[in-house]
């Protein structure tokens, strides 16, 4: 089993998580977006939703990740795990899984998640709040700068719902059709 997964979905659907599943599974190595949108929004003293607001009018945070995501496409890189809200649109080599879940779910995960940084956690409500806003702004900007249509699932090769699946069993469905592309030839 060869090649490479990307990885997207609604925010707080477990991604990130699911996708260092199946690097331990298959010795894939992993690349997030998030983490690095993160650490710069940090560096800049502001969130995550303010940052995605902030690249509405300036390209370059966008343009160093997408540049990563493009080089990526084009040097054969391999063996790799995408974590990232765009790479299934950059890397088109790629198998590419669209991870769903319930907005309520995703608010109670974030909310209680104590690794992340530069997003609120804590009150429920303003966790669902803010994820919503941070995709629809993320969905509008991606739609806008690249055409790049997040909400159409017939761009991806596979969709799963987590909302009541472990991470565990996303990984391994996710895994289990990724094996049956790379038999197919795709």
């Amino acid at each position: 089993m060869s090649g490479i997964i990307s990885i997207t979905g609604d925010l707080g659907s477990g991604k990130s998580t699911v996708a260092k599943i199946i690097c331990e599974k298959t010795g894939f190595q992993y690349f997030s977006t998030g983490t690095i949108q993160r650490r710069i929004a940090q560096e800049r003293g502001i969130d995550t939703l303010q940052l995605n607001q902030l690249c509405g009018s300036d390209k370059s945070v966008d343009d160093l990740i997408d540049g990563k995501l493009r080089q990526m496409n084009e040097d054969g890189t391999s063996d790799i795990v995408l974590d990232s809200r765009l790479a299934w649109f950059f890397v088109s080599k790629s198998f590419k899984v669209y991870v769903t879940v319930r907005p309520e779910i995703a608010a109670k995960r974030v909310s209680h998640d104590e690794k992340r940084f530069s997003e609120p956690t804590g009150d429920e409500m303003k966790v669902l709040e803010n994820l919503l806003e941070r995709q629809r702004v993320e969905n509008e900007r991606f739609k806008r700068f690249y055409n790049a249509d997040c909400s159409n699932r017939d761009n991806f090769d596979m969709v799963i719902d987590s909302s009541s699946l472990t991470a565990d069993e996303v990984a391994d469905n996710i895994i289990a059709e990724f094996q049956k592309f790379c038999k197919m030839g795709r």
